[in-house]
């Protein structure tokens, strides 16, 4: 055996010790991922310099109005396959989707039917709002907490753009005896991921287009019911086919529904299994 092949054996024997068991187990399983990749890729030096100069520059980049590593995650697909994995689908409830890098904790709590769309950021075109939460038999789920965030007609977030105040198009709302919520905003436009960091260098160079199609983002949570982050699409959005974070399945395309007055409307219905409420870690403040 020569020194590349006893490499690996090596340094899982160096950190056999590792009194946490399932950390153990997470470690050797990357090391050896990491190895057999090394081994299959063949990575010159000077590639290997680069790739860590990439990972690097990731983590210089993220900030208070992005996170690139949560970004270079749902590029790779890693963020939607944790997502799937995790959240087991075939009961009947809403497919799940992932959390996305522009989540704050905290935000307003709100009345049944108010309007997210704060201050000059409301020019755009109406939009309500209108769901139901059940449980996997149908029966409604009363008092969990909807918190919801979009981007804004133009496709920016509030965090991105000066011109939008503080918690923008983000709200929690209450859901009542039946299930119900509903709320007023504007239609969110489609947009491209963040591309002025090495994660646009990394779609510019396998020639991928950065957008995700219009979409609200939902999480719902109740003590005694297992959260459900999801996300509802457009379903007449030219990307909704090519999304670039892989998140968009047929069950969460949602009806944007023209309305008489002008306005737009969107009913759905959301089904919660039982299990455990947990609030997932913010990656902006």
């Amino acid at each position: 055996m020569n020194g590349a092949d006893s490499v690996t054996e090596i340094v899982l024997k160096a950190m056999s010790r590792t009194p946490d068991p399932r950390l153990r187990e997470i470690m050797a399983s990357l090391v050896n991922h990491l190895h057999a990749f090394v081994r299959e890729a063949r990575p010159t030096e000077e590639e290997f310099e680069e790739g860590l100069d990439f990972l690097l520059r990731v983590g210089k980049a993220s900030g208070a109005e992005k996170n690139e590593m949560i970004l270079l995650s749902d590029l790779l697909g890693l963020s939607t396959l944790v997502t799937m994995i995790n959240n087991a689908q075939g009961g009947g409830e809403t497919d799940p989707a992932l959390l996305g890098p522009f989540y704050r904790a905290q935000s307003p709590m709100c009345a049944p039917g108010e309007n997210i769309s704060r201050g000059e950021a409301r020019a755009g075109e109406p939009l309500s709002v209108h769901g139901r939460v059940t449980d996997i038999r149908g029966k409604p789920v009363a008092g969990a907490i909807v918190d919801v965030w979009q981007a804004s007609p133009v496709g920016l977030y509030e965090n991105q753009d000066p011109a939008q105040p503080d918690r923008n198009l983000r709200g929690r709302f209450e859901t009542n005896a039946e299930g119900r919520f509903h709320f007023r905003s504007v239609r969110p436009a489609g947009y491209p991921v963040p591309t002025d960091g090495p994660c646009g260098e990394m779609l510019r160079a396998q020639d991928r287009h950065p957008y995700r199609p219009a979409h609200i983002h939902f999480m719902i949570s109740k003590e005694g019911y297992k959260t459900l982050v999801t996300q509802v699409f457009a379903n007449d959005d030219n990307c909704i086919a090519a999304d670039v974070v892989f998140g968009v399945t047929p069950a969460l395309s949602g009806n944007f529904e023209r309305q008489p007055d002008g306005g737009v409307r969107l009913d759905y219905a959301f089904v919660m299994q039982a299990g455990t409420r947990r609030i997932p870690k913010a990656p902006l403040p």
